[in-house]
């Protein structure tokens, strides 16, 4: 569904003069998506990435084809348990780090897996809930 776009950006501090048209319509998935065959949308739930800004509810935008790199925030499988976390991997060095100082970071040892599934290159986030009439 193609929703309206002011063609002007909202002011953070004081209220500016609004101009009365619009730019366009947006298509949500036209913005937040590269990929579509290769890109999936996982709910989030937990604490852990609090400081990437992520709370419980929010809709993660998942890229499978992205390459995972140091420091992306990844959807990943650690010896069979799904979790979100930003991905370490320096100097030999791979580990899942939370973005919430009450949650350790994931180590991996000799026999643990890891499944990096994708890259989280957007996050969806409601405000407020809907009503319904």
């Amino acid at each position: 569904m193609l929703i309206p776009v002011a063609g002007y950006s909202v002011q953070g501090g004081f209220p500016s003069p609004a101009d009365d048209f619009l730019e366009g319509k947006l298509d949500l998935n036209e913005l937040l998506i590269t990929r579509p065959a290769a890109t999936f949308y996982v709910r989030y739930e937990g604490e852990s990435m609090i400081g990437a800004g992520f709370h419980s509810g929010d809709i993660l935008v998942v890229d499978r084809a992205e390459n995972p790199q140091h420091g992306d925030i990844v959807v990943a499988v650690v010896d069979g348990e799904m979790t979100c976390k930003r991905l370490y991997n320096r100097s030999g060095t791979i580990r899942l780090d939370a973005e919430h100082p009450d949650f350790p970071s994931i180590e991996f040892e000799e026999g643990s897996e890891l499944i990096i599934w994708g890259v989280v290159t957007a996050s969806v986030k409601r405000l407020k809930a809907t009503r319904k009439a």
